[in-house]
């Protein structure tokens, strides 16, 4: 005999429970589908296209030719450029991540606490974020140009001999920082709206149990926002592994190139490979030179050691779940 679900208020009609759950996984199914195609269009197929290709020497007009391990033998024993521009793109994980994220807190905790205009503020800091990155970094070369930008125009007034700032291979990356903590506004904003949303009597308890202002936001105002955080870090670094607009944009203006993908193969990484980023290089050798597999190895090799990166952050911090965040 066939069990069946009499439903409630509407006697005599019964529905078997398999045809329910069938009829429950098909509407879910196709609620899901649009997002299903498109994580299987645009990410699952192009990920085993690259993971094929890179193990072929294919330049988009040939057939693909299966040679091996070839692409990744010359990509850690022979390639002059991929070392140093995986040092580059490392520096930006490690110095430029943080200290964006910095300042990005410090700036949104002095928002916290701002009585007066504090909407005039917020706007005033948050309005770089809306620039157009090549706009941002055009205008950030002009600003901190050598000979006739008005950043060594000031020092000079102070006595003080500015750098040569992007056309320093020292200070070109550290400009390119700058620029970062110029445009943190996205991340403010957000930090701001965690810190707004720490409750008050949290302070006021640890006020009462003694706790000064450093350790109020060491055991208050961390673990609160540490999802926030998290997300930061994660957002933050991800950015730092894809950096190439900022870096490509310097370089080519920076070196006087009014388009910036013009003689790309001269001024790559311009001063002395210095701006020289992973993704860069990865542009040029699948786009510049048609070495379409050795760029799929590139790129295969990001994505590895972005997923180990991001999955190490997400394992130290658990800030996602619940007993982490407690």
């Amino acid at each position: 005999m066939t069990s069946t679900i009499v439903r409630e208020g509407r006697p005599g009609i019964a529905v078997r429970p398999s045809r329910a759950r069938t009829k429950r996984k098909l509407v879910t199914l196709a609620l899901l589908a649009p997002a299903l195609l498109g994580l299987l269009i645009f990410f699952v197929y192009p990920l085993i296209a690259s993971v094929y290709y890179s193990f072929t020497r294919f330049d988009l007009v040939s057939p693909p030719e299966w040679i091996g391990l070839r692409n990744y033998t010359y990509l850690f024993t022979q390639d002059p450029n991929v070392w140093q521009a995986t040092l580059n793109t490392l520096w930006f994980v490690v110095i430029w991540v943080p200290v964006k994220i910095v300042f990005a807190l410090l700036i949104a905790g002095l928002l916290a606490r701002a009585k007066k205009a504090s909407g005039v503020w917020r706007t005033l800091f948050y309005l770089p974020a809306l620039v157009p990155p090549v706009a941002s970094v055009v205008a950030f070369v002009f600003l901190f140009n050598p000979g006739t930008g008005p950043v060594n125009q000031i020092l000079k007034a102070f006595g003080i001999q500015g750098p040569l700032w992007f056309n320093d291979p020292a200070w070109s990356k550290p400009s390119l920082v700058l620029l970062g903590v110029w445009v943190m506004g996205d991340i403010m904003i957000i930090f701001l709206a965690s810190l707004l949303d720490v409750p008050r009597e949290q302070y006021e308890a640890a006020s009462l149990d003694g706790a000064n202002g450093l350790q109020q936001v060491r055991y208050v105002t961390f673990p609160s926002i540490s999802p926030v955080l998290l997300f930061s870090v994660v957002t933050g670094v991800i950015a730092a592994i894809q950096y190439f607009t900022e870096a490509a944009v310097a370089s080519g203006v920076a070196s006087g190139k009014a388009v910036v993908g013009e003689g790309i193969g001269n001024n790559l990484g311009y001063p002395n490979g210095s701006l020289l980023t992973y993704t860069q290089w990865l542009y040029v050798r699948g786009f510049s030179t048609y070495q379409l597999g050795y760029a799929s190895a590139l790129a295969v090799l990001l994505f590895v050691v972005a997923s180990v990166i991001l999955i190490l952050l997400l394992r130290r911090f658990k800030a996602f779940t619940p007993e982490g965040a407690q």
